[in-house]
């Protein structure tokens, strides 16, 4: 079983990511044969972008800042993971220059493969809150076209706090919303629940009622005793700045 694969990536300062849905639950597309996993695919993903701004790599503190990651000696080991699965090669002569082997791995890492469409920018969604609007009702923001099926209303939020953050959804992240009405155990929903609050939360329907589980150990599941499904999430987005 492999955690969070690899994925297509949009402009050089952030990171796209397609979730398809396979049976009951999440999957993400992969591009490559090897198995990549999340912290392996954030430092690749990172390293390809850094290197087509700044025309150079970045250094191991850049790495561990922009991954979320306390300690270089982390970066250096997932660095040297990359090189071992052979995603990455190290240059003659220079430490710190790494190379993308595939010049295929790196052009859709970038973004270079894929068209990008304008969906619109609703606001926030933050568990057990309502719906937070975003202040520029005329937002927008831009997404691979890949990511949406083109036949249903689809639209973005913005993430906060780390209720789904063992999905690798975190605090920040901007979600990709389609209007679905057919929800299947595993969807990650946009949910309006008890006196009109949002949560996004992942879908599960158990001795023939609806539980809304997060992807956070430290947090309880809801057992909603009014439902909306506003959505489902299709796509994520993240940020490095």
């Amino acid at each position: 079983m492999f955690d969070y694969p690899p994925v297509l990536s949009k402009g050089q300062q952030m990171i796209t990511c397609d979730l398809l849905k396979k049976s009951a639950n999440i999957s993400y597309i992969i591009l490559m044969p090897g198995v990549l996993y999340r912290k392996e695919r954030e430092v690749l993903e990172f390293l390809v972008q850094f290197q087509n701004q700044y025309g150079y790599s970045p250094t191991l503190q850049e790495i561990s800042k922009a991954t979320n990651h306390r300690s270089n000696a982390t970066v250096h080991a997932i660095i040297a993971k990359l090189v071992e699965k052979g995603y990455v090669q190290k240059v003659d002569g220079n430490s710190r220059v790494l190379k993308v082997i595939d010049p295929k791995i790196s052009l859709a890492l970038a973004g270079g493969t894929q068209p990008s469409i304008q969906l619109p920018l609703m606001g926030f969604i933050a568990a057990g809150r309502p719906l937070e609007p975003h202040p520029d009702p005329e937002a927008t923001f831009p997404i691979s076209a890949s990511m949406i099926s083109g036949k249903k209303t689809a639209y973005v939020l913005q993430v906060k706090g780390t209720s789904l953050i063992e999905d690798g959804i975190l605090d920040g992240d901007y979600v990709v919303i389609e209007k679905e009405h057919e929800i299947v155990n595993g969807d990650i929903v946009v949910a309006i629940v008890d006196d009109n609050l949002a949560t996004l939360k992942k879908f599960y329907r158990e001795d023939g009622k609806v539980v809304l589980k997060p992807a956070n150990s430290a947090m309880q599941p809801i057992y909603p005793t009014s439902l909306t499904i506003q959505g489902k999430v299709v796509g994520l987005v993240r940020k490095f700045v």
